[in-house]
């Protein structure tokens, strides 16, 4: 088994920085930048599970923080022990949490918490009226130290117990690709610190720091047989190996008041603005995604690499990039080979991502993936067959066709596309946005081409 003693791995350095949603990405994304920023051993990780995400810390635990990072080149694998991740922990081991919050070498906090895991309400900051908020605050008032659950009550929870111990500022940098997630992550923490004590926001202006950040590295869940292939290359006992493409690329704009590891020597960018990043990653690679998992998986396909060697995918695909592309605020040179270095990506047969996986939560993907560019095309008198064509194959899902359906709000999504073809789309389309399901245009192309894949399928 891998170990630091056993000199696998150089020594685990201290930890000055926590991260909450230990797993593949944040393995393969943060902890590989801070493994290769050229000061790593000053800059160790303290990383803490989702709830219900099983064992993975205690057996990141009992590798002492190792797990080898598989990087899958289309000629072949390979193989990197990473050692910045000092500490794993369960997501309950609350009182470790707090511990870290109240230290003065703590000066960076890092999230993968997915969309969902924000809690947002119709306004765009937190949804307080949802139990499991109502649950936290009520445990934060009883007692601050209390076990809390949810993403915002956590990090409050962590940043009051900071407060207290007069630890100084620190930067709270969320790694999800949600626009904008700085300003996201920003304001739902200040709504769940303003509910639980109203003082708490004023030692937040003076000593939060929240970075926007733009990340992409595609990272499917490892393989079944992935620790044997390990195994037999390398000769390591891995219990918990990542597997990852070679490209990578992390953004940032913002402050850290207290540092940070030398990311940008690492080949992190810092930036006044993300925006341009964000739009054209989150457009063309993970709309393009979301495109090949429902549509894809409508035409019999199960990973990414099988939906764009399907010349029908391919060039939905393409007509997709065409039309997000216009509305992307960089040269059109740069986009082109953007465009190309994703057919790459996409096409490597070694990357198995499968569908299924990338097109779960569609309720809370398609809104900021799609829709953006769906809204300029209407306003600009288009009617953008490239963006409908997207949720026409979601609605086909949700009514059977194609993968099966995982999302946060399956409950209210399924339902609404049951019945009728037309009705059904317009409540889906209603759902999504008031403006769609009263756009009669868009539901009657949207209908067309639900009728089109259905069609397909039969065939």
């Amino acid at each position: 088994m891998l170990s630091r003693a056993a000199g696998n791995g150089r020594a685990a350095p201290p930890v000055r920085m926590v991260h909450l949603g230990l797993g593949n990405f944040f393995r393969a994304h943060q902890c590989w930048y801070t493994e290769h920023a050229p000061d790593a051993g000053d800059w160790g990780y303290a990383a803490f599970s989702g709830l219900g995400r099983g064992d993975l810390a205690a057996r990141l635990t009992a590798q002492d923080g190792l797990y080898t990072l598989v990087t899958r080149d289309p000629s072949g694998d390979s193989f990197e022990v990473i050692g910045s991740l000092s500490r794993a922990h369960a997501a309950d081991d609350h009182q470790a949490w707090l511990a870290y919050f109240a230290s003065v070498d703590l000066s960076v906090v890092t999230l993968t918490v997915t969309e969902a895991g924000y809690l947002r309400g119709p306004d765009g900051g937190l949804d307080a009226g949802r139990p499991e908020v109502q649950a936290d605050l009520a445990a934060l008032r009883d007692d601050p130290t209390a076990l809390v659950r949810t993403t915002p009550g956590r990090i409050v929870a962590g940043l009051a117990a900071r407060r207290a111990a007069g630890a100084g500022p620190i930067a709270l940098v969320p790694c999800d690709n949600v626009p904008g997630n700085g300003a996201i992550a920003g304001r739902v923490v200040r709504d769940m610190a303003r509910l639980f004590d109203p003082a708490l926001t004023d030692w937040l202006d003076a000593s939060l720091a929240v970075v926007t950040t733009a990340v992409d590295r595609i990272t499917p869940r490892p393989a079944p047989d992935e620790a044997r292939h390990v195994r037999e290359a390398t000769g390591l006992d891995d219990s918990c190996p990542v597997a990852t493409e070679p490209f990578h690329e992390w953004v940032l704009s913002g402050s850290f008041p207290a540092g940070r590891p030398a990311w940008p020597d690492a080949g992190a960018t810092l930036t006044e603005d993300v925006t341009p990043y964000e739009h054209r990653k989150l457009w063309l690679l993970n709309g393009g995604h979301s495109l090949l998992a429902y549509a894809g998986s409508i035409r019999g396909h199960t990973t990414v690499a099988e939906a764009v060697a399907d010349a029908t995918c391919r060039q939905w695909l393409e007509h997709w990039w065409q039309t997000a592309s216009a509305h992307l605020d960089q040269p059109e040179a740069d986009l082109a080979a953007y465009r190309r270095a994703l057919l790459d990506r996409f096409a490597n047969p070694r990357m198995h991502h499968h569908l299924a996986q990338i097109g779960a939560d569609g309720s809370q993907k398609l809104p900021i993936r799609i829709l953006p560019v769906l809204r300029a095309q209407r306003a600009a008198g288009r009617m953008p067959t490239g963006a409908t064509l997207v949720l026409a194959a979601w609605i086909c899902c949700l009514r059977g066709l194609g993968a099966p359906v995982t999302d946060v709000r399956a409950e209210t999504v399924i339902p609404l596309a049951d019945g009728p073809l037309r009705d059904a789309v317009r409540r889906v389309l209603h759902e999504l946005d008031t403006a769609l399901g009263d756009d009669a245009e868009v539901v009657g192309t949207v209908v067309q081409q639900c009728q089109e894949f259905a069609e397909g399928a039969r065939t």
